[in-house]
């Protein structure tokens, strides 16, 4: 299947009024809705290190791929399938973030450094608020042992088409494609000694 992704950031574009941000509609379909009302608006290459500027970037998020599976965590508050991630903590890169995430939520390490992605921007329910996640992706070669948590209640490892037990985040599904689509070689190949 090819993604197709919308480099530009229609749709994030907001007006500040007060302490809501309103987003103006956009002409283009979202390229991924959830059944929550949360729209996949956009998807920038970008430069680590320089975000877009019309939106917040509160989140980071990491596809990390075994072979040619893609680590998926089980939210117990939301009840779904989804890539690793969450909030920036305050004086924490997205790149800090995403590893710190990644291993607190699944217990699994990268074979080497993240590999920066991309700006993901969302247009968020139930306020229609915009934002964006910084997207990285890595492997590993060798699978950590995996204790449940309070906000984690399983793992697997997705091949992007078997069936999960549950409900799968599908804004998260598409953006884990991109990683393996990414012509990174992250899902595909070994890593040669």
């Amino acid at each position: 299947m090819r993604l197709f992704i919308r480099h530009d950031r229609i749709g994030l574009s907001r007006r500040c009024t007060g302490n809501h941000s309103e987003v103006p509609q956009s002409k283009d379909p979202p390229l991924a809705v959830d059944g929550r009302g949360n729209d996949l608006v956009s998807f920038a290459p970008g430069i680590e290190g320089a975000p877009p500027l019309d939106a917040p970037l509160p989140a980071a998020l990491v596809a990390v791929w075994h072979a040619d599976r893609v680590l998926m965590v089980f939210d117990r508050f939301r009840q779904v399938w989804e890539l690793p991630g969450g909030r920036i903590e305050e004086g924490e890169s997205p790149r800090q973030a995403a590893a710190r995430e990644l291993l607190e939520e699944s217990g699994q390490v990268p074979d080497g450094p993240l590999r920066f992605i991309g700006y993901a921007g969302f247009v968020l329910a139930p306020d229609q608020r915009a934002e964006y996640a910084a997207l990285f992706a890595g492997r590993t070669t060798e699978i950590q042992g995996f204790q449940a948590t309070e906000e984690i209640a399983a793992i697997r490892w997705w091949n992007l088409q078997e069936a999960l037990p549950g409900r799968v985040q599908t804004l998260d599904a598409y953006l884990a494609r991109l990683t393996r689509e990414s012509g990174s070689g992250l899902s595909h190949e070994p890593r040669r000694g």
